[in-house]
């Protein structure tokens, strides 16, 4: 059971209605969720379109916040000031193939987070959010790279986005037909996990000679796949 104060609040549009035993109501899931990509799906409805658009994000879990990044020129990154958004992170860790294509399945991990999102306008904030989102997709990149400098800061949107109301599901296990009637077939089943990794670094092809892969970098690239 999750801590006391960890729980998700259960609302009518979170609240789980189908696969229930795949629901989590613990914040814990939900931050670990969120902690492990970088990469969501944020939709939105543009002049009466509505449209799911991968965007790289950023969570700061101890202010329950995630932070969505894009150009200022990005239609989809300016809604109005009530416009609700939703925003889905899904991670594949494997395939669970049963006897039957019918019990098929997915081994998964997936949140979504739903609300109003507010412009980071703040210059301290804005920065905050912004190391955020870049240690999210490489630990230790901010201090080693050069800042984003004043005009760069201002072609930048920035949204936050409060995670209190957030639905989460996970799957893991073995297919579900090996107690049934079609466990007799002579059909293999199973799950093939998923799991990704970091290949060979490419150095840019004007990189200057002498200029080598830093440490934080190489321990990605030599780091176990994750799932």
């Amino acid at each position: 059971m999750p801590a006391p104060g960890r729980t998700l609040p259960v609302t009518e549009r979170t609240r789980h209605r189908r696969l229930r035993e795949q629901g989590s109501v613990s914040r814990d899931d939900l931050d670990a969720v969120l902690g492990a990509g970088f990469v969501c799906h944020l939709a939105v409805v543009v002049d009466g379109t509505p449209l799911a658009l991968p965007t790289v994000y950023g969570y700061d879990a101890a202010a329950g916040t995630l932070y969505l990044h894009g150009s200022v020129a990005s239609r989809s990154l300016r809604p109005a000031s009530d416009a609700p958004v939703c925003v889905t992170v899904t991670h594949v860790d494997g395939l669970v193939l049963a006897r039957s294509v019918f019990e098929h399945g997915v081994n998964y991990r997936s949140a979504m987070v739903l609300g109003v999102p507010r412009p980071v306008t703040d210059p301290a904030e804005k920065l905050h959010g912004l190391r955020v989102l870049t240690e999210q997709c490489a630990r230790g990149q901010w201090d080693h790279a050069r800042p984003p400098d004043r005009r760069e800061l201002a072609a930048t949107t920035l949204l936050a986005l409060a995670t209190d109301e957030a639905s989460v599901k996970i799957r893991t296990g073995p297919p579900e037909d090996g107690d049934g009637p079609d466990a007799a077939l002579p059909v293999w089943a199973g799950v093939l996990p998923l799991a990704t990794a970091w290949g060979t670094p490419v150095p840019d092809p004007a990189l200057r000679d002498g200029v080598p892969l830093p440490p934080h970098l190489a321990a990605l690239v030599t780091a176990p796949p994750s799932r």
